[in-house]
């Protein structure tokens, strides 16, 4: 059977821009989506953090490392700052191997970040 690489967006919200609550939230986002998605650390390829600039006390990657993702390729970077855009806001893009078609892939938005895809959240 042939794999192919596919893309699993996720968002999620914090109260306050602390270390402690980005890690927390980023934890739980990443735990959702290999849920949902059925995945082992093994089946994923990258990982593209995005934080708001109104978050800049912790990387999201380093809740990702915390939880085994030792080898997997992380990045973090500043999301664009749009006037009226979600505040306190972490995304990620995560690229995986898999059988699945694009579409069976389960996206995930939690907390306030629901609203930026509700026709994809759960």
């Amino acid at each position: 059977m042939v794999c192919f690489v596919r893309g699993i967006r996720g968002a999620i919200t914090v109260e306050r821009n602390d270390r402690q609550e980005i890690i927390e939230a980023t934890q739980e986002l990443i735990k959702t989506i290999v849920e949902r998605n059925q995945l082992s650390t093994e089946d994923i390829c990258s990982a593209f953090f995005t934080v708001t600039p109104d978050l800049n006390t912790e990387f999201p990657a380093k809740a990702a490392r915390a939880m085994g993702w030792d080898y997997v390729p992380l990045l973090c970077a500043q999301e664009l700052d749009v006037a009226g855009a979600l505040p306190r806001c972490i995304r990620v893009l995560v690229h995986v191997n898999t059988h699945k078609s694009q579409r069976e892939m389960k996206h995930v938005y939690l907390r306030g970040a629901s609203n930026l895809r509700p026709d994809l959240a759960e």
